[in-house]
C-alpha cells in the first residue's frame, strides 16, 4: 500500500535498449523513510478514529503492514513478476492488479496478527479479504495515479 514506484530514467523509459524493463531498486534508506513517513501519518489519523493519540504507536506498526510490505509487493512484482509475462498491456495490467489483490489479503493477515499482539481488544472482524484486497488494489491505484499525474513511472502507464 502507498508505494511509490519510480523506475524511469532521465529520458522517462524504463526500457533497456533491448526492450526489457529495467531493474527496479533504490536506497533502503529512501525505502524506510518514505514507508515509516506513510505509516506514521496513516496511524495518526487512524488514532483519531481508533479512541486516540494512547494507540498511535501500535497503529503505526500495523500500518507499516500495507506501506513497508506494499513496497516489496511492488519490488517482486517489477523485479520478479513482470519480466516473466507476455509484454502486453492488459496481461501486464490485469497481473498487476491480481498481485495487487492477493498482497492486500496477505498483509491483512499480517496485520490482524500483529494487532493481536499489540492490543488486547482490538476486533478487525470488519477486515474480511474481499475488503483487504480490494482495498489495497484501490490504494494502489490512487497512489499510482498521484505518480502519473506528477510524469512519473506508473501502473497507467505502463512503465512502473
Amino acid at each position: 500500500m502507498l508505494v511509490s514506484v519510480d523506475m524511469s530514467s532521465s529520458n522517462g523509459s524504463t526500457e533497456t535498449p533491448q526492450g526489457r524493463f529495467a531493474v527496479f531498486h533504490e536506497p533502503i534508506r529512501v525505502t524506510l523513510t518514505r514507508t515509516v513517513g506513510i505509516a506514521t501519518v496513516a496511524a495518526a489519523i487512524a488514532a483519531l478514529w481508533a479512541g486516540g493519540f494512547r494507540h498511535w504507536p501500535g497503529l503505526a506498526v500495523l500500518m507499516l503492514w500495507p506501506a513497508f510490505g506494499g513496497h516489496w509487493v511492488d519490488v517482486f512484482f517489477l523485479n520478479v513478476l513482470r519480466p516473466n509475462l507476455p509484454p502486453t498491456p492488459l496481461v501486464q495490467r490485469g497481473a498487476r492488479l491480481a498481485t495487487w489483490f492477493v498482497a492486500g489479503v496477505v498483509l491483512a493477515l499480517g496485520a490482524r496478527l500483529t494487532a493481536g499482539l499489540i492490543f488486547a481488544h482490538l476486533s478487525m472482524g470488519w477486515l474480511t479479504w474481499p475488503r483487504a484486497g480490494l482495498g489495497f488494489v484501490g490504494v494502489e491505484l490512487v497512489t499510482h495515479a498521484a505518480l502519473h499525474r506528477r510524469g512519473r513511472a506508473s501502473f497507467y502507464d505502463g512503465l512502473g
